[in-house]
């Protein structure tokens, strides 16, 4: 449960998209990197959700009122003290793996592991936890988002290409777009506990407009690729899952709050998934 199952595509979907863009650029595909990448890639994820359930609870910032699922610390089902040590050891398992990818690439791999790993505690952890002070958003834009693809294209190729940079946009916007629905959701109780969340600072229609910027522009991004001419229109091919966006923006805008939200968060993970799928595709058939 602590692990979030759910959240876990958000780990996987940046390293598709990385080794995409190496085969799509530089016809370059390393298995070893791409398991390990990826095996790196759910631990941080998970570590990061451990640290997230322990330090909220230590915070208070999770109530009875919460609406979301359950977290496991506060419910009782573990104690803090299991919850530290397993995300300690999740996270060293993490930096055990990335030994192998700083093996394959050097030291920008394990200055870009460290920094994720530091940062997926410091999320909710220290004197300056960034999901307390609005920079959740950023933090998983760039960490989930940009990081992840470049430095998987990285490590398949020892280069940080153009197209890479470019495709991690899209990715980052729609990992960004959960924990925004996750955040939007829980502003009545993050405001009575203080948890100071970009979704808190906006306001509820703020937040609204934020998730529709976030989906519509990841639907700009393969347009703009295919216009400025370096790719071939199959770059288009994550525009089948707009249909699914268009559903999920129109419940959020239409003002969907609460317990209501949650399907609404689901369904922006299995959309991650599936546009993550077909931009992969797309970008190595262009």
């Amino acid at each position: 449960m602590a692990s979030r199952i759910p959240t876990l595509p958000a780990a996987v979907v940046p390293v598709l998209v990385g080794s995409a863009t190496a085969l799509a650029v530089r016809d370059q595909f390393h298995v070893g990197g791409f398991l390990a990448a990826l095996v790196a890639s759910l631990l941080i994820q998970i570590g990061t959700n451990f640290a997230n359930d322990l330090f909220d609870f230590k915070r208070g910032a999770d109530t009875e009122k919460r609406t979301g699922p359950t977290r496991v610390t506060t419910a009782g089902y573990v104690t803090p003290g299991q919850m530290a040590r397993a995300t300690v050891l999740v996270f060293g398992l993490a930096f055990l793996v990335g030994l192998y990818l700083v093996y394959l690439r050097g030291w920008p791999i394990l200055a870009v592991g460290v920094a994720a790993i530091v940062s997926g505690v410091l999320y909710t952890a220290g004197p300056f936890p960034l999901a307390y002070h609005g920079l959740g958003d950023v933090f998983t834009f760039i960490f989930f988002g940009v990081v992840a693809v470049v430095g998987t294209h990285f490590v398949h190729t020892g280069h940080a290409d153009w197209l890479a940079w470019a495709a991690s946009i899209p990715v980052g916007f729609l990992v960004t777009a959960i924990l925004v629905v996750n955040n939007l959701r829980d502003i009545p109780t993050d405001r009575e506990t203080g948890k100071r969340t970009l979704a808190v600072r906006l306001g509820d229609r703020g937040t609204r407009l934020q998730y529709l910027f976030l989906v519509a522009g990841s639907y700009a991004v393969p347009v703009a690729a295919w216009l400025a001419g370096g790719t071939g229109p199959s770059v288009l091919l994550p525009w089948v899952s707009a249909p699914l966006a268009y559903s999920l923006v129109r419940t959020v805008m239409g003002g969907a709050g609460g317990a209501g939200l949650n399907p609404v968060l689901g369904g922006t993970g299995r959309l991650h998934l599936l546009y993550g799928l077909l931009w992969a595709v797309g970008l190595v058939w262009a």
